[in-house]
Protein backbone atom coordinates (compact mmCIF):
# COMPACT_ATOMS: atom_id res chain seq x y z
CA UNK A 1 0.00 0.00 0.00
CA UNK A 2 1.00 3.28 -1.22
CA UNK A 3 1.72 6.36 1.67
CA UNK A 4 -0.84 9.32 1.50
CA UNK A 5 1.36 11.92 0.50
CA UNK A 6 -1.39 14.01 1.88
CA UNK A 7 -1.02 13.00 5.31
CA UNK A 8 0.75 15.56 7.57
CA UNK A 9 2.87 14.18 10.55
CA UNK A 10 1.49 15.73 13.85
CA UNK A 11 3.33 16.52 16.64
CA UNK A 12 1.97 15.45 20.29
CA UNK A 13 3.34 16.02 23.86
CA UNK A 14 2.32 13.32 26.60
CA UNK A 15 1.31 13.65 30.10
CA UNK A 16 0.03 11.15 32.85
CA UNK A 17 -3.69 10.12 31.63
CA UNK A 18 -6.59 10.55 33.39
CA UNK A 19 -5.33 10.04 36.72
CA UNK A 20 -3.49 12.82 37.73
CA UNK A 21 -4.26 12.08 41.31
CA UNK A 22 -5.15 8.61 41.50
CA UNK A 23 -6.05 5.46 39.10
CA UNK A 24 -8.65 2.63 40.40
CA UNK A 25 -9.57 -0.40 38.96
CA UNK A 26 -12.84 -2.24 39.96
CA UNK A 27 -13.75 -5.86 38.97
CA UNK A 28 -17.39 -6.21 38.82
CA UNK A 29 -19.56 -9.02 38.89
CA UNK A 30 -21.03 -10.06 35.29
CA UNK A 31 -24.67 -9.86 36.98
CA UNK A 32 -23.98 -6.53 38.86
CA UNK A 33 -25.88 -3.73 37.38
CA UNK A 34 -25.50 -1.58 39.83
CA UNK A 35 -22.13 -0.89 41.00
CA UNK A 36 -20.56 1.14 38.03
CA UNK A 37 -23.69 3.59 37.94
CA UNK A 38 -23.31 4.07 41.88
CA UNK A 39 -19.51 4.54 41.86
CA UNK A 40 -19.22 7.00 38.94
CA UNK A 41 -21.33 9.09 41.35
CA UNK A 42 -19.20 8.43 44.36
CA UNK A 43 -15.61 8.42 42.98
CA UNK A 44 -16.46 11.83 41.14
CA UNK A 45 -13.36 13.44 41.57
CA UNK A 46 -11.17 15.64 39.65
CA UNK A 47 -7.94 13.55 38.71
CA UNK A 48 -9.37 10.25 39.54
CA UNK A 49 -9.71 7.78 36.93
CA UNK A 50 -11.75 4.33 37.58
CA UNK A 51 -11.13 1.30 35.16
CA UNK A 52 -14.03 -1.70 35.02
CA UNK A 53 -12.97 -5.21 34.48
CA UNK A 54 -15.78 -7.95 34.33
CA UNK A 55 -15.91 -11.07 36.32
CA UNK A 56 -17.83 -14.57 35.33
CA UNK A 57 -20.73 -14.94 37.88
CA UNK A 58 -23.94 -17.26 38.45
CA UNK A 59 -27.40 -15.75 37.93
CA UNK A 60 -27.78 -17.02 41.79
CA UNK A 61 -26.39 -15.87 45.13
CA UNK A 62 -25.08 -19.10 46.53
CA UNK A 63 -21.94 -19.94 48.29
CA UNK A 64 -21.04 -22.35 45.58
CA UNK A 65 -21.43 -19.50 43.08
CA UNK A 66 -19.67 -17.01 45.39
CA UNK A 67 -16.49 -19.58 45.95
CA UNK A 68 -16.57 -20.22 42.28
CA UNK A 69 -15.94 -17.22 41.56
CA UNK A 70 -12.16 -17.24 42.90
CA UNK A 71 -10.98 -18.98 40.22
CA UNK A 72 -11.53 -15.90 37.78
CA UNK A 73 -10.27 -13.17 40.04
CA UNK A 74 -6.14 -12.75 38.81
CA UNK A 75 -8.17 -13.46 34.78
CA UNK A 76 -9.94 -10.08 35.53
CA UNK A 77 -7.49 -8.28 36.81
CA UNK A 78 -5.11 -9.36 34.13
CA UNK A 79 -7.66 -7.76 31.63
CA UNK A 80 -7.29 -3.69 33.30
CA UNK A 81 -5.19 -1.51 31.00
CA UNK A 82 -2.06 -3.09 31.62
CA UNK A 83 -0.18 1.02 30.51
CA UNK A 84 -1.95 2.36 34.09
CA UNK A 85 -0.36 1.96 37.23
CA UNK A 86 -3.31 1.38 39.85
CA UNK A 87 -3.06 2.74 43.37
CA UNK A 88 -5.83 0.51 44.36
CA UNK A 89 -8.34 -2.19 42.96
CA UNK A 90 -11.18 -2.91 44.39
CA UNK A 91 -12.88 -6.42 43.94
CA UNK A 92 -16.49 -5.76 44.15
CA UNK A 93 -18.71 -8.19 45.49
CA UNK A 94 -19.45 -8.17 49.38
CA UNK A 95 -20.57 -12.09 49.85
CA UNK A 96 -17.94 -13.38 47.72
CA UNK A 97 -14.91 -11.43 49.67
CA UNK A 98 -16.64 -12.97 52.65
CA UNK A 99 -16.83 -16.18 51.48
CA UNK A 100 -13.63 -16.87 49.86
CA UNK A 101 -11.55 -14.45 52.44
CA UNK A 102 -10.82 -11.22 52.43
CA UNK A 103 -6.82 -11.82 52.56
CA UNK A 104 -7.47 -14.39 49.50
CA UNK A 105 -8.70 -11.89 47.52
CA UNK A 106 -6.54 -9.44 48.21
CA UNK A 107 -3.65 -12.39 47.20
CA UNK A 108 -5.21 -13.24 43.94
CA UNK A 109 -5.51 -9.57 42.59
CA UNK A 110 -1.82 -8.83 44.02
CA UNK A 111 -0.70 -11.99 42.29
CA UNK A 112 -0.98 -10.01 38.99
CA UNK A 113 -1.00 -6.33 40.51
CA UNK A 114 1.78 -6.71 43.02
CA UNK A 115 2.03 -2.60 43.94
CA UNK A 116 -1.49 -2.00 43.97
CA UNK A 117 -3.73 -1.50 47.21
CA UNK A 118 -6.60 -4.17 48.06
CA UNK A 119 -9.87 -4.07 48.94
CA UNK A 120 -13.57 -5.19 49.04
CA UNK A 121 -16.95 -4.36 50.34
CA UNK A 122 -16.42 -6.14 53.39
CA UNK A 123 -13.26 -5.38 54.44
CA UNK A 124 -14.04 -1.60 53.50
CA UNK A 125 -17.24 -1.54 55.35
CA UNK A 126 -15.41 -2.73 58.76
CA UNK A 127 -12.84 0.13 58.44
CA UNK A 128 -16.06 2.66 57.50
CA UNK A 129 -17.69 1.43 60.98
CA UNK A 130 -14.50 1.82 62.74
CA UNK A 131 -13.94 5.55 60.98
CA UNK A 132 -17.16 5.89 62.51
CA UNK A 133 -16.86 4.65 65.80
CA UNK A 134 -20.08 2.24 65.22
CA UNK A 135 -19.89 -0.65 67.37
CA UNK A 136 -23.84 -1.30 67.44
CA UNK A 137 -24.47 -2.30 63.72
CA UNK A 138 -27.88 -2.81 62.19
CA UNK A 139 -27.73 -5.27 59.63
CA UNK A 140 -29.63 -5.03 55.95
CA UNK A 141 -29.34 -8.11 53.35
CA UNK A 142 -30.90 -9.29 50.16
CA UNK A 143 -29.38 -12.69 50.10
CA UNK A 144 -30.63 -15.92 50.74
CA UNK A 145 -30.07 -16.42 54.71
CA UNK A 146 -26.97 -18.80 54.23
CA UNK A 147 -24.70 -16.23 52.44
CA UNK A 148 -26.83 -13.51 54.88
CA UNK A 149 -25.03 -15.17 58.33
CA UNK A 150 -21.87 -15.78 56.58
CA UNK A 151 -21.76 -11.89 56.54
CA UNK A 152 -22.96 -11.48 59.73
CA UNK A 153 -20.40 -13.84 60.94
CA UNK A 154 -17.68 -12.16 59.37
CA UNK A 155 -18.72 -8.62 61.05
CA UNK A 156 -18.92 -10.21 64.44
CA UNK A 157 -15.02 -11.57 64.26
CA UNK A 158 -14.41 -8.35 62.93
CA UNK A 159 -15.19 -6.89 66.22
CA UNK A 160 -18.94 -5.50 65.57
CA UNK A 161 -22.08 -6.47 67.34
CA UNK A 162 -25.10 -7.31 65.29
CA UNK A 163 -27.80 -5.61 67.34
CA UNK A 164 -30.27 -6.01 64.16
CA UNK A 165 -30.51 -7.72 61.08
CA UNK A 166 -32.96 -8.45 58.38
CA UNK A 167 -33.23 -10.39 54.40
CA UNK A 168 -35.16 -9.89 51.47
CA UNK A 169 -34.24 -13.40 51.03
CA UNK A 170 -33.33 -13.55 47.41
CA UNK A 171 -31.17 -15.51 45.21
CA UNK A 172 -31.61 -13.71 42.27
CA UNK A 173 -29.00 -10.98 41.28
CA UNK A 174 -30.90 -9.53 38.51
CA UNK A 175 -34.22 -9.58 40.90
CA UNK A 176 -31.57 -7.65 43.58
CA UNK A 177 -31.03 -4.90 40.93
CA UNK A 178 -34.26 -4.06 40.18
CA UNK A 179 -35.29 -3.89 43.69
CA UNK A 180 -36.37 -0.25 44.36
CA UNK A 181 -35.23 2.39 46.34
CA UNK A 182 -38.86 2.63 48.15
CA UNK A 183 -38.08 -0.75 49.51
CA UNK A 184 -34.50 -0.42 50.33
CA UNK A 185 -35.19 2.79 52.38
CA UNK A 186 -38.29 1.35 54.11
CA UNK A 187 -36.10 -1.27 55.01
CA UNK A 188 -33.38 0.55 56.38
CA UNK A 189 -35.19 2.39 58.61
CA UNK A 190 -36.99 -0.52 59.77
CA UNK A 191 -34.28 -2.15 60.98
CA UNK A 192 -32.43 1.04 61.98
CA UNK A 193 -35.55 1.32 64.36
CA UNK A 194 -35.61 -1.91 65.72
CA UNK A 195 -33.26 -1.78 68.47
CA UNK A 196 -30.46 1.22 69.41
CA UNK A 197 -27.49 1.10 66.64
CA UNK A 198 -24.57 3.52 66.09
CA UNK A 199 -25.05 2.59 61.89
CA UNK A 200 -27.03 0.87 59.35
CA UNK A 201 -24.95 -1.08 57.42
CA UNK A 202 -26.54 -1.91 53.79
CA UNK A 203 -24.95 -4.79 52.13
CA UNK A 204 -24.63 -5.88 48.24
CA UNK A 205 -23.36 -3.83 45.65
CA UNK A 206 -26.53 -4.63 42.92
CA UNK A 207 -28.64 -2.52 45.54
CA UNK A 208 -29.52 1.00 44.76
CA UNK A 209 -28.67 2.20 47.96
CA UNK A 210 -26.55 5.60 47.10
CA UNK A 211 -29.82 8.20 46.29
CA UNK A 212 -31.42 6.96 49.27
CA UNK A 213 -28.59 6.84 52.21
CA UNK A 214 -28.83 10.80 52.98
CA UNK A 215 -32.73 10.33 53.44
CA UNK A 216 -32.17 7.45 55.87
CA UNK A 217 -29.82 9.38 57.85
CA UNK A 218 -31.93 12.16 58.79
CA UNK A 219 -34.31 9.99 59.52
CA UNK A 220 -32.09 7.26 61.86
CA UNK A 221 -29.84 10.20 62.87
CA UNK A 222 -26.96 7.74 62.38
CA UNK A 223 -24.87 6.70 59.68
CA UNK A 224 -26.11 4.23 56.92
CA UNK A 225 -23.06 2.29 54.95
CA UNK A 226 -23.74 0.93 51.61
CA UNK A 227 -20.75 -1.67 49.85
CA UNK A 228 -20.57 0.73 47.15
CA UNK A 229 -20.46 3.66 49.44
CA UNK A 230 -18.28 1.93 51.81
CA UNK A 231 -15.67 0.28 49.03
CA UNK A 232 -15.45 4.02 47.23
CA UNK A 233 -14.67 5.79 49.70
CA UNK A 234 -12.13 3.47 51.25
CA UNK A 235 -10.37 2.83 47.71
CA UNK A 236 -10.60 6.73 47.82
CA UNK A 237 -8.98 7.05 50.90
CA UNK A 238 -6.31 4.26 50.25
CA UNK A 239 -5.48 6.16 47.03
CA UNK A 240 -4.49 9.19 49.35
CA UNK A 241 -7.60 11.43 48.56
CA UNK A 242 -9.21 12.38 51.19
CA UNK A 243 -11.55 14.85 49.59
CA UNK A 244 -15.07 15.29 51.91
CA UNK A 245 -18.52 15.03 49.40
CA UNK A 246 -21.81 16.05 49.60
CA UNK A 247 -25.07 13.98 48.70
CA UNK A 248 -23.61 10.81 49.60
CA UNK A 249 -23.56 10.21 53.15
CA UNK A 250 -21.98 10.53 56.75
CA UNK A 251 -18.85 8.37 55.89
CA UNK A 252 -17.76 10.99 52.90
CA UNK A 253 -17.83 13.79 55.58
CA UNK A 254 -15.17 12.15 57.72
CA UNK A 255 -11.41 11.90 56.74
Amino acid sequence: MQADDSMIDLEFDLDRGVGTRANLGLIVLQTDETIEPEFRQLTAVDGVALYHSRIPSGAEVTPETLSGMQDDIARSVSLLPAAVEFDVIGYGCTSAASVIGESAVEALVQSVRPTAKVTNPITATKAALSKLGAQRVAFVSPYIAEVSSSLRNTLTEGGFDIVSAGTFNESSDSVVARMTEASILAAIIKLGQQLPCDAVFVSCTNLRVANVIEQAEAKLDVPVISSNQAMAWHMLRLAGINDSAQGVGKLFSEY
